[in-house]
């Protein structure tokens, strides 16, 4: 039948990335359906990037049960397949007694889950492990399983990977109904129609409205935003860990904690939202937020500062996540994935291949055991300028040509990025992949170029899609804090 895949997954954020990674092992049609115009659009691309060591979801829940088996397929994945990963830890800051006495509860409670490496240190082992943290602070629970990761990175590897063994992947594909048909489970999209033996659900903010298109009404999605502020590359110099302030009712607190490529990262606050598309912020929140911050450091300011984003978070009114089979025979769940679900969704996708296999839908022998792929670009040291100037004036079409100065992305990286087994023709899509944009003057001076070579591998009329600019006076106002 035309049209026909055994499986259709509706959404490419990590979890339904993750899981197209996992099918593409197996000799069967597989289909991921994507909104956006590239993998990861949605939270996947605007969240901390920690894989949370499992110490402060509830034992007895799907969080401890994934997020602890999650975070240790971390490094075998980032080897794998090519994205960065790195296992530093983390502190749970402590500066009176009620914090004093939920780190002893997270203590008990990570243990309960599994976690190993956990222990709690006093008020100068803190400040011997991270001396500029706030000379006040009582103690801190410290875990070494805690890493940092790419979200964005690790999901576009794990797409990547699958569409580059048989799986296909369309974006700017939203889902507009789903239905039984015969033996079938029919899928419109805006584009096109079509037919499967099973549908698995990752749609994120929107998995609620995806459920009731067939009928699957039994839960709610309730929408949280985050902020975040990101500091240039080398801010992430001056620690060691992912630094938390003690979890409440409303969230972990706002973190301090280096990236994989050596920025910092501050956030996020939470709040509350109807809107699953508002993403804009505001200099009143993120002052807010930096002064929260500052309770865990001190001496943290916003002179470096060179972003600012928002990350919406699809918290189901369970407040667990979701996943399984459902009442509709071939419609699967994997909803209501807010933290950890980064750090859950290797393990999360493992167990829905389990249950297609089980099934029936999915045959249980691997086509391939396993996969390798080359990555599109890996941290490494930032040349001094002085070494690098003459690369950037070369002509194009040299290989060694630097494209965006501030983060020394080279001709070569950028046309690796474009002939990848995704197809992109945004500023964002090859920002995401090879970085050009990311450094301080945030693609000022490289947006033109990337535009250009986008444009010459698209070989058609088609838009080159430009990214929103931020707002200047904004980043100014932050810098003075």
């Amino acid at each position: 039948m035309k049209n026909h895949y055994s499986v259709i997954i509706i959404g490419a954020g990590i979890l339904g990335s993750a899981l197209a990674y996992q099918l593409s092992h197996y000799e069967k049609s597989i289909l991921v359906l994507e909104k956006a115009e590239d993998v990861s659009c949605g939270a996947t691309k605007a969240n901390s990037g920690i894989i949370h060591g499992g110490y402060t979801a509830k034992h007895t829940t799907l969080k401890g049960l994934y997020s602890i088996r999650g975070n240790r397929m971390y490094h075998s994945l980032s080897e794998k397949l090519g994205f960065p990963f790195q296992r530093i830890g983390s502190l749970v800051l402590g500066f009176n007694e009620r914090d004093d006495t939920e780190i002893h509860y997270l203590l008990e409670n990570g243990k309960a889950n599994g976690v190993t490496g956990l222990k709690i240190l006093t008020s100068q082992q803190v400040r011997n492990k991270e001396p500029l943290v706030n000379e006040q602070v009582t103690g801190a629970l410290y875990c070494d399983e805690t890493g940092i990761a790419s979200p964005y990175e690790a999901a576009i590897a794990f797409a990547e990977t699958a569409a580059s063994h048989g799986v296909t992947i369309e974006c700017n594909s939203e889902v507009i109904g789903i239905e039984k048909e015969g033996d079938c489970l029919k899928v419109s999209t805006v584009n096109a129609v079509y037919y499967t033996q099973a549908v698995v659900n990752a749609a994120g903010l929107y998995s609620d409205a995806v459920a009731a298109m067939i009928g699957e009404k039994t839960f709610t999605i309730l929408p949280k935003r985050g902020e975040y502020l990101v500091l240039k590359r080398g801010a992430g110099t001056d620690f060691t860990t992912v630094i938390f302030q003690t979890p409440t009712e409303k969230g972990k607190g706002v973190l301090i904690s280096p990236t994989t490529w050596n920025n910092l990262l501050i956030g996020p606050n939470a709040q509350e939202t109807q809107d699953r598309e508002d993403v804009g912020n505001s200099f009143e929140v993120l002052k807010s937020m930096y002064e929260q911050a500052k309770l865990s450091v001190p001496s943290l300011n916003l002179s470096s500062v060179i972003r600012y984003f928002t990350g919406i978070r699809a918290t189901s009114d369970s407040k667990d996540f979701i996943i399984g089979r459902t009442q509709t025979p071939g419609f699967y769940q994997a909803a209501g994935i807010d933290s950890p679900g980064f750090t859950s969704a290797p393990a999360i996708a493992e167990d829905i291949c389990t249950m297609l296999i089980e099934d029936g839908i999915i045959s249980g022998n691997k086509r391939i055991p396993d996969f390798k792929r080359n990555p599109i670009l890996l941290p490494s040291d930032l040349q001094p300028f002085s070494q690098i100037q003459e690369d950037i004036t070369l002509a194009e079409g040299n290989p060694e040509r630097i494209v965006c100065r501030c983060e020394q992305v080279r001709e070569k990286t950028i046309e690796d990025a474009l002939s990848r087994s995704i197809a992109i023709n945004s500023i964002d899509a090859v920002k995401r992949r090879a970085r050009a944009g990311m450094g301080a003057c945030q693609g000022k001076f490289c947006r033109p170029r990337v535009q250009q070579y986008i444009q010459k591998e698209l070989k058609t009329g088609e838009k080159v899609l430009m990214p929103k600019q931020k707002d200047e006076q904004l980043l100014a106002k932050l810098r003075k804090l």
